[in-house]
């Protein structure tokens, strides 16, 4: 009897929401219709954050910015509405009882990002912009609040890690699937490749050095362990996709941080001291300095242009300085963030302000064909340079030792793992590769401000403290005990 009661009560309801819906519509409020969906997101915050966790892994690559429809602000949704609420309600819970391990307060990853937000603060006090460099800061914090901090939580059970991989390689696959249908309906021609990604990502840049991340955490399911033929089948077409999908992203910077990726790969398998590669890595940049002249002059005779379909001709245009406008362009960039530096070395112009104070530093010799005397056309097309241009020589400090404590701790840790788990030392390998592939790529861009790239890096730096904590002192994981 009561549960005849309570489905005429829930039916009762129904019916009201679909007349309110209706309502709604007509007199051009639509977008209340979606307050129930507000409302159920609440409810699994609070009641089930772990699944509110892993849904936005996959909601990521699916996200719409609200600026290419509103015009005013630049938003990613759901992804970013879901993150801040997440933040809130996690620091609420946090005042009251304590949700985070006080050994994850002891890693150089919490220690290096933490350093980086204490600079972000303190120079949004100085900025030049003061209103937009807090705005900066926090949006920062909702990523790196519930993504990392309190990620850990999420990530102390194994089986979360491994869904947190494959749905957000499933999400890719289905974003890179509409992409390429509309992408066929222009004969896969690269002028179209640049947008045709819209409205999942702004532009191919952003959507190749996303599919670069995808390509080690993919090929990392697949080799983790044993699946059945079915399993197997799904992978392999999970494959196939993202590489068909990076191919026609005719994102050159992407191509080659996956290049990049397969070089790391070897020197962790054939494991090559790190002291032998700081010795090589120091003997070429000082064979660089000394080279400079030569290599310019060498650039200069390079006019290979990336509109031919050739692949291995696409790859010697990412040298091209004398007549491919995207990289002279990007080295306009890079000048004037120099410049930004120069004039302001130690806080910087604050934090997020590139794109509104660039315009002045440009040098009339550096402008291009897609240049724009107002400046008005992004960042600092480095994850280096921006923090450098916007937070003096600590901004650049602190994004180059998140870097070094992040392959630091990472590599570690795949040489501490047990061989005999197999599973969780290819996933280790994967991830290691995922953001080289991202740290490399990021010399070129930065998308660490929008939740396609922060979503993914954070996610598996929050897995890192979780496996630095399982494994312990002793290096025997709790799995294999």
């Amino acid at each position: 009897m009561q549960e005849l009661k309570d489905n005429k009560i829930i039916i009762g309801f129904s019916f009201l929401y679909i007349a309110l819906s209706a309502y709604l519509v007509w007199t051009d409020l639509t977008f209340l219709v979606l307050a129930p969906i507000g409302l159920m997101a609440i409810y699994f915050a609070i009641f089930h954050t772990e699944y509110m966790y892993l849904a936005i892994a996959f909601l990521t690559p699916l996200s719409i910015n609200i600026e290419e429809f509103t015009e005013s602000f630049g938003l990613y949704v759901p992804t970013e509405p879901l993150l801040f609420g997440m933040m809130l309600l996690l620091l609420m819970q946090q005042a009251q009882k304590n949700l985070v391990h006080k050994d994850v307060w002891k890693n150089p990853i919490i220690w290096a990002v933490l350093f980086y937000v204490g600079w972000i603060f303190l120079t949004s006090f100085t900025s030049s912009m003061p209103l937009v460099s807090f705005k900066f800061l926090l949006a920062r914090l909702w990523f790196i609040i519930p993504l990392l901090i309190f990620g850990t939580r999420i990530f102390n059970k194994r089986e979360n890690i491994i869904r947190f991989i494959w749905l957000f390689c499933i999400a890719m696959c289905i974003a890179i699937c509409y992409t390429l249908v509309i992408h066929a309906g222009y004969a896969f021609g690269e002028k179209e490749g640049h947008w045709v990604m819209w409205p999942f990502f702004k532009d191919h840049t952003i959507y190749g050095a996303t599919i670069a991340f995808t390509v080690p955490m993919a090929f990392g399911l697949y080799f983790s362990k044993k699946h059945s033929p079915l399993v197997n089948v799904f992978l392999i077409t999970i494959i196939g996709i993202i590489l068909v999908g990076l191919f026609f992203s005719y994102t050159r910077a992407a191509w080659l941080s996956v290049i990049a990726a397969l070089g790391v790969l070897a020197l962790i398998k054939f494991k090559i001291k790190f002291s032998l590669i700081a010795s090589v890595v120091g003997v070429l940049l000082i064979a660089l300095f000394f080279s400079w002249d030569t290599i310019q002059m060498e650039l200069a005779r390079n006019t290979q242009e990336h509109t031919t379909e050739e692949f291995g001709e696409k790859l010697q245009s990412a040298a091209n300085v004398t007549t491919d406008a995207s990289n002279l362009e990007r080295l306009n960039r890079w000048s004037c963030a120099i410049s930004m530096f120069e004039e302001r070395p130690l806080l910087g112009f604050g934090p997020g302000t590139y794109a509104f104070e660039y315009a002045r530093f440009q040098d009339p010799d550096n402008l291009t064909i897609i240049s724009t005397n107002f400046g008005d056309q992004g960042n600092a097309h480095s994850e280096y340079l921006g923090p450098m241009a916007e937070m003096g020589v600590f901004g650049l400090l602190s994004m180059v030792l998140i870097v070094i404590a992040i392959f630091y701790k990472s590599i570690t840790l795949y040489n501490r793992w047990p061989a005999e788990d197999k599973q969780m030392r290819v996933l280790l390998l994967a991830m290691i590769l995922a953001l080289v592939t991202y740290f490399v790529h990021g010399f070129l861009n930065n998308y660490l401000d929008t939740d396609k790239a922060a979503v993914p890096i954070w996610g598996i730096c929050a897995m890192w403290l979780v496996y630095e904590a399982e494994l312990g002192p002793s290096g025997q994981s709790k799995e294999t005990d």
